[in-house]
């Protein structure tokens, strides 16, 4: 799966995970904050898509807040985290 093919399965998981009033694929830009002034997602939006992304993709969140908020920032760093923890997302 190339980068940008994760990205785009990232961003399938996380319109049919949360029900936000208009967001749209487009509005998930790869460096495009989720949380806060971003896109606007909450807590338990985090953890509707962290249970849809461990089911989709195989992967397992840590229990460290902090590092989750890493991981979580941005379809960007969540297509590292899963790249780098399932081994079959390559560059692309």
């Amino acid at each position: 799966m190339s980068r940008e093919e994760l990205e785009d399965e990232i961003r399938r998981v996380i319109l049919s995970s949360v029900e936000v009033d208009g967001l749209t694929a487009a509005d998930l830009g790869s460096g495009t904050p989720l949380f806060g002034d971003g896109v606007g997602l909450d807590s338990i939006d985090a953890l509707e898509i962290g249970a849809a992304l461990r089911k989709r993709f195989h992967v397992k969140f840590k229990a460290n807040a902090e590092e989750n908020r890493a991981h979580f920032r941005t379809v960007a760093s969540l297509a590292d985290f899963i790249a780098s923890n399932q081994g079959s997302a390559s560059e692309g």
